[in-house]
C-alpha cells in the first residue's frame, strides 16, 4: 500500500523533491536487482506489481500476507488498476496442498530453504516473491513484473510519520489477542470519522471481530478499509504537513519495505506517474462466498478483475 501511495504522491507535483529525499532509502528498499534496459522500463512500458502486507514485526514473526493487492500501471494513460485479493481466498497452486492465499509466501520461502539450508534470508525472500508473482499472475492471467513487501511495523511507522490519517471507522471494534507476537494485537476503536495513528490504523485494516464474537468483519470489508486508508495516506502525503514529513516517511519505508524492483526503476516509476491522481486509479475488490475456512471468489468478480488488469496492461 505504501509504494502505491508514494507513486500517487508524484502526481501531486513533488516528484523532484520526492526523488531527492528517496535516495536515502532506495538502497534499503530495493534488493539490488540489475537495471532494466530503457526499452523495457516502467517509464515507457505498462507494469504489473504485487503488493504484500506481511503479518510480522521486524525480523521475527509469521510471513502471512494479510494484505494482498495486484496493481497494473500504464505510463501512457497515467492510470492504474488495483485488485484486492481476500486473504482467505482459495487459490490453487500446482505442487502445493490446498491453502489460503495468504499462506503461500511463507510456503514458498520454506520450500526454498528446504532445498538449501544455507540459503540467505535475502535469497529466500527473493524466491518467495518469485513464487508469489507466478502464482498470482497465473490466477489473474497476467504477467507480474515486480513484488513488494511491507511488514506491519512499517505500515504503522509510515502512518505515524505522516502524522496520522483521517478515516471513517465503519463499526465499533474491540479486540485483544496477545498470543504469538510481543505485545500482541490490541484494537479498540469507536465507529465514526476520526484521525488514526500507526497502531490504530493498523488495527483498523486488520480487524476481524470483537472478543465477544460480535461485530464480525469479512475479508471484503477489510479490503474496503485498505482502499480507504490508501486514499487517506495519499491525501495526507499531498498536504503541506505531509510534504514536510517526507523525510520521516522514507525513513519508515526504508526500514520496513523490500522490493525486487531495481533502484533505477523505482525512480523511473515515480517520474513516469507524475500527474496521476486518485481519480486515475480504479480499485476492484474480489468478492465471493465464505465457506470455512476459505473465501471462494465468484467467477464474475474474478473475470472482471482479469479483464481490467489485462486492459490496463494493453492500453
Amino acid at each position: 500500500m505504501t509504494l502505491l501511495a508514494l507513486v500517487l504522491l508524484a502526481g501531486a507535483g513533488f516528484a523532484a523533491y520526492l526523488l531527492y529525499d528517496a535516495n536515502k532509502a532506495l538502497g534499503q528498499i530495493s534488493s539490488g536487482a540489475p537495471a532494466v534496459p530503457s526499452a523495457g522500463s516502467v517509464r515507457t512500458q505498462p507494469t504489473a506489481m504485487l503488493l504484500m502486507g506481511l503479518d510480522t514485526r521486524g525480523e521475527n514473526g509469521l510471513l502471512n500476507t494479510d494484505v494482498l493487492m495486484a496493481a497494473a500501471f500504464n505510463p501512457r494513460t497515467k492510470s492504474a488498476v488495483v485488485v484486492s485479493i481476500p486473504r482467505d481466498a482459495r487459490v490453487p497452486v500446482q505442487g502445493y496442498k490446498q491453502r489460503k492465499v495468504n499462506s503461500y509466501y511463507a510456503a514458498f520461502i520454506a520450500n526454498a530453504r528446504s532445498k538449501n539450508k544455507d540459503l540467505s534470508r535475502e535469497e529466500a525472500e527473493r524466491q518467495g516473491k518469485l513464487g508469489m508473482k507466478d502464482a498470482i499472475g497465473s490466477y489473474l492471467d497476467i504477467p507480474i513484473d515486480y513484488a513488494a513487501t511491507i511488514n506491519f511495523q512499517g505500515f504503522a511507522d509510515v502512518v505515524d510519520a505522516l502524522g496520522g490519517v483521517e478515516v471513517d471507522v465503519d463499526m465499533d471494534m474491540d479486540y485483544d489477542d496477545h498470543a504469538g507476537q510481543p505485545g500482541g494485537t490490541s484494537i479498540h476503536l469507536k465507529k465514526g470519522a476520526q484521525k488514526l495513528y500507526g497502531e490504530d490504523a493498523l488495527g483498523f485494516v486488520r480487524y476481524r471481530k470483537s472478543n465477544d464474537g460480535t461485530n464480525m468483519s469479512s475479508d471484503f470489508e477489510r479490503n474496503q478499509r485498505q482502499e480507504q486508508v490508501i486514499g487517506a495516506m495519499t491525501s495526507r502525503l499531498k498536504s503541506v504537513p505531509g510534504i514536510l514529513r517526507l523525510g520521516k516517511v522514507f525513513g519508515a519505508v526504508g526500514d520496513n519495505m523490500r522490493t525486487d524492483m531495481p533502484e533505477s526503476e523505482i525512480r523511473a516509476m515515480l517520474m513516469a506517474y507524475f500527474g496521476i491522481g486518485g481519480g486515475d486509479i480504479e480499485f476492484i475488490a474480489l468478492t465471493g462466498d465464505w465457506r470455512s475456512p476459505y473465501v471462494y471468489v465468484d467467477d464474475a468478480s474474478l473475470a472482471k478483475a482479469k479483464k481490467a488488469l489485462q486492459a490496463k496492461l494493453g492500453e
